[in-house]
């Protein structure tokens, strides 16, 4: 059992992912690498001039990795609720998880089989990104209509991990760090 589950390993997902495992939620992102970010160049995402996107997911997945987070290259077949939280069915088996968050780009099969309200053909979700289905939230162009962006989908992603936090630690959660932090992580250099 894992604290959360991530389907997509998107700007959404990944962005999703780095705030809870930095944040000592165990995490585990389910990821095909079919997203649409590697159709995409970027010259419109803050602090990065011009880059191409299979080259940006790259960096995303290597943030993501140092911070420990589980990346499994495995399609997700079902997701059901199940005792005190999620499961998550692929072709090598089931995991279960307390959190659930849905980052598959446009395909809301998963949400619509979970039974996740809709809103015309989107996932309806509130600002922290939650769906209808307590403790599963659903990020980036699922709950988008046509409005497709990375740094939007990151947004998406950080709100939903941000509201998870917020759920575990009884309180509203901020993720705001100082260089001192950087470098107990990192260490001095990155100070």
């Amino acid at each position: 059992m894992t604290d959360v589950l991530i389907v997509g390993g998107g700007p959404a997902g990944l962005s999703a992912a780095l705030f809870t495992q930095k944040n000592g939620l165990e995490t585990t992102v389910f990821d095909t690498d079919d997203t649409w970010i590697h159709k995409a160049h970027l010259f419109n995402y803050p602090g990065i001039g011009s880059q191409d996107g299979s080259a940006y997911l790259e960096t995303l997945r290597t943030q993501v990795d140092s911070f420990g987070v589980e990346r499994r290259q495995q399609e997700v077949t079902d997701v059901t609720t199940a005792d005190d939280g999620f499961a998550v069915t692929t072709d090598e088996g089931e995991y279960k998880g307390t959190y659930l968050v849905l980052a598959t780009g446009a395909d809301r099969d998963l949400a619509d089989s979970l039974g996740c309200a809709f809103d015309d053909s989107l996932v309806d979700v509130d600002l922290s990104m939650e769906t209808s289905v307590d403790d599963a939230y659903a990020a980036g162009a699922m709950v988008r209509a046509e409005e497709w962006q990375s740094i939007i989908s990151a947004g998406d992603g950080a709100a939903a991990a941000l509201n998870i936090l917020s759920k575990e630690r009884g309180e509203h959660y901020h993720d705001f760090d100082v260089p001192a932090d950087a470098a107990a992580t990192f260490g001095p250099d990155e100070e």
